[in-house]
């Protein structure tokens, strides 16, 4: 005999009878539902107690329980140290689809009928391997877009506008993450200082869509009109071929440190729900007021029963999940890879195909976990994004100041061919999700233009945001009008965003990159909801340019494989989908042990073949050079390689657009100061080659 979940169809569920709405909670008293007028949100029409089972499941039923009707909870209980019971406050339904804001800081829930039109649109299911991610702010990427009506821009509906899709499609990437998405709110201090969460890590609640990213009429209409926009936006970017990957913030919520807003976990189960001391104090191991106890089943069982509500109601390709090694702590806050919820995000069959991205760090003891979650996961790989910056930005400046870096290319060309010191064999390079920047820290283009960050418009004296940014400014902090610094910054851009394309794992661009979006300099803009932190749309030359940049090594991306293996090489052994390294000094000939480990060399030569099986044999040599001296380089006799084609090279400010000219093996090529060339190696495929 199957056994029922005990703890099956938590929130409102829509029944021939009326609806009916189960909360858990071991510790209330009493709870009940208080039912509120369809057009007076403050008129409080009827309140229906609940009774509570035996698996702690408080289950309420009306027939006024309808589609549209607005609601809240209320529960009285034990107090205490660790209990936080009010039975005066009207409290979230933590399952709710929908939200009314009623007051500066109060709100009802909403009963959503859930009906949409999917027609033929289907999630676009894109390979790992072929996967290439544009990070993004819903409202940020549209607000300014004078191709968009103006009533559209900022929102869902403006983020899935042609004018966007075509952007984005033109561009090459194939999946577009979004900043948190979850109803959130702005923390009481920023309030307090007149400033607002512009990035919305501070979430309300975890089933619905927060609404004032929709239009001005769907929220008008209400919650229901607020989910229909969404789900519209996801079924369009599908329909262009694009997935939709939500930023996740289960970690933390909105209710932060005790004394701050009780508005609904606090409320219903503080003891549950929130890690805390035997005093009450709270355990904060997210640097953000509190943390969601995943040592407990209950909030467990929340995480999964949001994503598969997003994943399958609302269509949602992937997550990524913000301080995810949080998700991962035990009953002892000890961070353990096989925990329930880590594991059970893997194995559950309704999130099967599902994208899962973990940021694997939080604040707490053991807190950086890069490389250790289980297999199925991929991980921002922040090593890399280390490296890469290091090796083209403050080794390069280090040389100028010192005559030399101190750091040979040994740790870059490791993080080049997929970070396998990283991530364990049976992972693969497609556990590393490799990104250069993302919404926190500098864009790309002010890792070139500054050396320090300047964040004094967020309110806290510059005190805020990372000291380690590893940038260089080039010789000026900031705006510059010096040609030769201007070129030297633009040329860094290219390079770091070759390297990112170009790395195997999978590449995440932050939106802006693409053509050189520079925020002034701060690099912890989450207050700043203004033309800072928005996508411009008036490009001049030099940043047009660098978008057609951006757009060929995509294109190069794609069409080269062996810059795409998901599996790791294994030495002697010829394995599918992996890609064939070879790896040259700037003569030609194979590096040794000296060359990947002194500081006199930073020039190397990849030579990697694809192993496939979906799809055509290639190889292809990258040139890469860390030093601001020119160097002459003897393209690599390797057997069967009859020519090299160049396909692109950083030290030219524009792609090439002609056909390439092919050089034979052993030619002498001048590689320009701190450059990269790509080539296509011509020739038949060797045995071990696949």
């Amino acid at each position: 005999m199957t056994s029922v979940d005990p703890l099956r169809n938590l929130g409102v569920r829509n029944t021939p009878h009326g609806g009916e709405l189960r909360v858990w909670s071991e510790h209330a008293e009493t709870m009940e539902i208080c039912l509120f007028d369809d057009r007076d949100p403050n008129w409080m029409v009827k309140t229906v107690q609940m009774t509570k089972d035996s698996h702690n499941v408080w289950l309420g039923r009306s027939r006024s329980l309808h589609p549209g009707r607005r609601y809240a909870i209320r529960a009285s209980g034990p107090a205490g140290p660790t209990n936080v019971f009010n039975p005066e406050t009207l409290l979230i339904d933590p399952y709710a689809r929908g939200l009314v804001r009623t007051g500066s800081a109060s709100w009802l829930s909403t009963v959503i009928e859930n009906g949409f039109d999917w027609g033929d649109s289907q999630k676009p299911n894109t390979a790992l391997d072929h996967t290439v991610i544009y990070e993004a702010h819903v409202k940020g990427i549209s607000k300014l877009n004078p191709a968009i009506p103006e009533e559209l821009r900022g929102t869902y509906a403006g983020l899935a506008h042609p004018a966007t899709v075509s952007y984005l499609k033109d561009l090459g990437v194939t999946a577009i993450e979004l900043l948190p998405v979850h109803a959130y709110v702005s923390e009481q201090r920023l309030i307090n200082q007149g400033l607002s969460n512009y990035w919305g890590y501070n979430t309300l609640n975890f089933f619905s869509p927060h609404a004032p990213y929709a239009t001005r009429s769907a929220q008008a209409d209400g919650p229901e009109a607020v989910l229909r926009e969404f789900k519209g936006m996801v079924k369009l970017l599908h329909e262009a071929g694009l997935e939709v990957i939500l930023d996740v913030v289960y970690n933390h919520t909105a209710e932060e440190g005790l004394g701050g807003p009780r508005t609904s976990f606090r409320g219903i189960d503080n003891v549950a729900y929130y890690r805390q001391d035997a005093h009450g104090a709270y355990i904060d191991v997210t640097g953000c007021g509190n943390t969601v106890n995943f040592g407990h089943d209950v909030p467990v069982r929340l995480v999964l029963d949001s994503l598969r509500y997003w994943a399958n109601e609302v269509q949602i390709d992937g997550f990524r999940f913000d301080l995810a090694a949080t998700l991962g702590r035990n009953a002892n806050l000890d961070f353990t890879r096989d925990h329930p919820l880590l594991t059970g995000i893997l194995e559950d069959p309704q999130l099967a195909e599902v994208k899962m991205i973990a940021e694997p760090w939080d604040v707490g003891n053991g807190g950086w976990q890069t490389g250790n979650f289980p297999d199925g996961w991929s991980e921002w790989n922040d090593r890399y994004r280390d490296r890469v910056r290091s090796f083209w930005l403050t080794d390069i400046a280090e040389a100028r100041a010192k005559g030399r870096a101190s750091v040979g290319i040994g740790g870059f060309a490791t993080r080049l061919a997929g970070s396998s010191n990283t991530f364990s064999p049976e992972r693969g390079p497609l556990a590393s999700v490799n990104f250069i920047t993302a919404h926190d820290g500098f864009t790309m283009a002010d890792l070139t233009s500054y050396n320090v960050k300047h964040n004094l418009g967020n309110g806290e004296d510059n005190r805020d945001g990372t000291d380690s940014n590893r940038s260089f400014n080039h010789g000026v902090e900031g705006p510059t009008a010096d040609e030769a610094i201007l070129l030297a910054r633009h040329k860094a851009m290219r390079n770091l965003m070759a390297t990112l394309v170009f790395s195997a794992g999978v590449p995440m661009l932050t939106a802006g990159d693409e053509f050189g979006r520079s925020q002034r300099g701060n690099n912890n803009a989450y207050c700043q909801d203004s033309e800072l932190t928005w996508m411009s749309w008036l490009q001049t030359r030099e940043q047009q340019e660098l978008f057609r940049t951006t757009r060929h090594l995509l294109a190069l991306r794609r069409n080269n494989p062996a810059l795409r293996p998901s599996r790791y090489a294994v030495l002697g052994q010829t394995t599918k989908n992996a890609s064939h390294m070879d790896w040259y000094d700037a003569g030609g000939s194979l590096m040794d042990d000296n060359d990947w480990n002194s500081p006199e060399n930073r020039t190397l030569q990849y030579l990697t073949a694809s192993t496939p099986d979906r799809e055509e044999f290639n190889r292809v040599l990258l040139i890469v050079h860390g030093v601001e001296d020119d160097v002459t380089v003897s393209l690599p006799r390797h057997p069967g390689v009859t020519s090299y084609a160049l396909l692109w090279d950083s030290a030219t400010e524009v792609p090439i657009d002609e056909d390439p000219t092919e050089y034979p093996p052993g030619t002498t090529r001048l590689v320009g100061g701190a450059s990269m060339q790509l080539y296509r190696a011509n020739g038949p495929r060797m045995p071990g080659e696949g």
